[in-house]
């Protein structure tokens, strides 16, 4: 069994930051890949930013320069730096984990269970 857990969400206001933290725990034989992904009220969820078990990371065009996601491989977790935040970066933000439980298994998609974020204007 797998589990996603967020911590970090809140309310502040425009221009402010906040820092998201998720940890992976459980069956995690091998973890390609950690991010997140954010639904904003009455739309689609999106990618925000995922760090590849190769180093590599890739964000959302509407948060590059303000996002930064970093990833502990060592301890299963990913965290997500957000500065300079906009009302539009308002939402539920799940951290999402490309996982093998064991080996020989998967890999599947985990989530957790989400974060609000809210940014006033």
């Amino acid at each position: 069994q797998v589990q996603l857990v967020e911590s970090g969400g809140g309310l502040v206001q425009a221009g402010e930051s906040l820092r998201l933290s998720c940890a992976a725990s459980g069956s995690t034989f091998s973890i390609n890949a950690m991010g997140w992904h954010r639904q904003a009220p009455g739309k689609q969820l999106d990618l925000v930013a995922v760090a590849f078990s190769a180093g590599s990371t890739n964000y959302a065009d509407s948060v590059k320069g303000r996002f930064t996601i970093s990833r502990d491989s060592a301890k299963n977790t990913v965290d997500l730096q957000m500065n300079s935040l906009k009302p539009e970066d308002t939402g539920v933000y799940y951290c999402n984990a490309h996982i093998m439980p064991t080996a020989g298994r998967g890999p599947y998609n985990y989530w957790g269970q989400g974060t609000q974020v809210t940014v006033s204007s």
